[in-house]
């Protein structure tokens, strides 16, 4: 059977070997599925869609296959040295436990990096530009960063572990692949045994809301565990208000990616010592010498 996969896998032409670019059709259709039903809704407050933002979302999720090949293509050269000189054994791809610790081994890593983007302000300016949609839709799965350099080096325990390169990009794809449905408030609860293990729209509705109580919390990619594992699940009580705690208020797609870049620079260049300097770029958003503040931007992916 591994053997037929893998002739199968190999036929396909190289652009089309990641599942992300397998499953743009499905997106697709979902999302139009989707943008129909929120028209026909008679308050359009539930999974509705605004033209500009979608376009925002959707033109920098056409962006980031660019800059994220850019990216994986600087890491297959890393990440093959490692697995080459340094990996201790090699794991085999045939076998059905190296597609287990794949999958838990990129969901686990994923959640600490998302962990640590919400909390570090330098990587919260990388990850801010998903949560800065207001609508909380499949388009805005698509308002991906540009600057997946902090998920590139959340991956290298994997090749260090003798996961071959390839494998680590197929096991992140597959994780965002995932996340993709749960973007939509078309689907409400599942059956609780779902519910308790797995990432789900309720549950990533949470991760996206801008509301106190819902902040920083619901870091899972495919799996809800984590969070429970970890004390960062939130259950969801009300419908949340989506994007980031400071609206940016544009949907020029440069000033999304970049704005927080421009806020760190100017809080560091007004700092008056190094201790401030270091506050600004791995405090958390929001973080200033004189203790907390409103959150200078909020996330969820």
């Amino acid at each position: 059977m591994y053997e037929w996969i893998g002739t199968a896998w190999n036929a396909l032409p190289e652009p089309l070997r990641d599942p992300v670019a397998l499953a743009i059709p499905a997106f697709a259709l979902l999302l139009a599925i989707e943008w129909i039903a929120a028209a026909k809704l008679e308050d359009g407050s539930r999974g509705s869609y605004s033209a500009r933002d979608a376009r925002a979302s959707l033109s920098m999720g056409l962006v980031s296959i660019a800059t994220t090949t850019a990216w994986k293509a600087l890491a297959l050269v890393g990440y093959t040295a490692i697995y080459v000189y340094v990996a201790p054994w090699h794991l085999p791809a045939d076998a059905w436990y190296t597609w287990l610790i794949l999958i838990l081994g990129v969901d686990l890593l994923f959640y600490g990096y998302h962990r640590i983007a919400h909390r570090t302000r330098l990587i919260w300016a990388t990850h801010q530009a998903h949560h800065s949609s207001e609508y909380f839709n499949f388009a805005a799965a698509l308002r991906q960063k540009w600057n997946n350099s902090g998920e590139v080096i959340m991956w290298l325990p994997l090749p260090l572990l003798g996961m071959p390169p390839w494998m680590v990009f197929v096991g992140f794809s597959i994780n965002l692949v995932y996340q993709f449905w749960v973007h939509t408030e078309r689907i409400d609860r599942l059956p609780r045994p779902f519910e308790f293990v797995f990432n789900t729209p309720s549950h990533h509705r949470v991760h996206h809301g801008r509301d106190p109580q819902y902040l920083d919390k619901n870091y899972g990619g495919i799996l809800i565990i984590w969070d429970r594992l970890f004390g960062t699940y939130a259950e969801e009580i009300e419908r949340p208000n989506y994007g980031l705690t400071k609206p940016v208020d544009t949907f020029n797609i440069w000033t999304l990616q970049t704005h927080e870049y421009r806020n760190i620079a100017r809080d560091v260049a007004a700092s008056r010592s190094w201790k401030e300097r270091v506050g600004y770029l791995v405090g958390p958003p929001g973080w200033t010498p004189a203790g907390p503040r409103e959150r200078a931007t909020a996330d969820s992916d």
